[in-house]
């Protein structure tokens, strides 16, 4: 199945539309600061990344933690 007009009917309609200005943004005023909403994103990136650095430290304690407190048994298979 591909994308676009397959008969005559959708192609006019294409045509027709294709020249249609339906978003005009020079026109509109924004109701949210671009910088601030630049900013947030920023610090929402910021505070993800340390999140996952300070995860990724934790799993290492733990592991290392787990490791060092590991006690093996033989089982009775083995010789």
């Amino acid at each position: 199945m591909g994308i676009g007009a397959e008969d005559y009917i959708d192609k006019m309609l294409v045509q027709k539309y294709q020249e249609e200005k339906v978003d005009n943004h020079d026109s509109m005023e924004s109701m949210v600061d671009p910088e601030k909403m630049l900013g947030a994103m920023n610090e929402y990136a910021s505070t993800l990344k340390n999140m996952v650095e300070l995860r990724q430290r934790l799993n290492i304690a733990c592991y290392a933690i787990n490791a060092r407190t590991a006690r093996y048994q033989k089982s009775l298979g083995q010789r």
